[in-house]
């Protein structure tokens, strides 16, 4: 009756491991999915930011440009031409952030540090681990508290 019993109650172990484990499976592909979707909204977010700027610094540059040449050539000035070069610059940069392909260049050089040169990205010291927090949680307290 003993082994009936601990035999059954392996099987039952069995199975609750397997939930447990396809649970877990489940409940980090959400977490990545979820992470994704986040990641997602957020660049859509910079890149829509990016276009709205561009709106209005388009706007102002297209403004700066008829007044400075207006004024280079009702004055026969020449220099007044010079402050658009970096506004143009500036200008082309959010333009291709809103509309160009920077992000897909941006996107390739990442893709290539992380596969040529994934050194750079190491954290100084390594990664943190749970004794090193709790050392540093117990150091900043006057009393520390085992748990």
């Amino acid at each position: 009756m003993g082994s009936f019993l601990s035999g059954a109650m392996n099987e039952n172990f069995k199975k609750q491991q397997e939930f447990m484990a396809i649970n877990a499976q489940l409940q980090l592909e959400r977490q990545i999915v979820m992470q994704n979707e986040m990641r997602e909204r957020q660049m859509a977010m910079q890149i829509a930011g990016s276009r709205e700027f561009l709106k209005y610094y388009g706007t102002f540059f297209s403004l700066a440009a008829i007044g400075l040449t207006a004024g280079a050539l009702k004055g026969k000035k020449p220099a007044l031409f010079i402050p658009l070069v970096p506004l143009g610059f500036v200008f082309a940069y959010q333009w291709d952030m809103g509309y160009g392909t920077l992000i897909r260049r941006m996107k390739g050089e990442a893709e290539n540090i992380i596969g040529k040169e994934s050194n750079l990205l190491a954290l100084p010291n390594g990664l943190p681990s749970f004794e090193g927090i709790e050392k540093a949680r117990k150091a900043q307290r006057k009393f520390p508290i085992d748990l």
